[in-house]
């Protein structure tokens, strides 16, 4: 069992930051990629930002240069740096990884979701 959990959503003024957290545990051999994804109301889940194991990242066109991603791979975290947010950023968040497991399998895991509200 597998479990991502997010923290750092909250609600910011346009141009402010916010700082997204996402601790994985369980039965985690290794976690390969990571990545946030977004999904505001009425729209699809869209791939934010991704990180390799080996720290190589990808950003969508409309984060680029403003948001950063990272991750600590001893304390199996990755976060999302935000900056000067617009109220288009606006929505819920999702950590996802693909881990394996100590029992060899390879899976795809979500979190919850925290909520990220850009508004004056």
């Amino acid at each position: 069992q597998v479990t991502l959990v997010e923290s750092g959503g909250g609600l910011v003024q346009p141009g402010g930051s916010l700082r997204l957290s996402c601790l994985a545990s369980g039965n985690i051999f290794n976690i390969n990629r990571m990545g946030w994804y977004r999904q505001a109301p009425g729209k699809e889940r869209e791939l934010v930002a991704g990180i390799t194991s080996g720290g190589s990242t990808n950003y969508a066109d409309s984060v680029k240069g403003r948001f950063t991603i990272s991750r600590d791979n001893a304390k199996s975290m990755v976060y999302l740096q935000m900056n000067s947010l617009k109220p288009e950023d606006t929505a819920v968040y999702y950590c996802n990884a693909e881990v394996t497991t100590y029992s060899s399998r390879t899976g795809d895991y979500w979190g919850q979701g925290t909520q990220v509200t850009v508004s004056s």
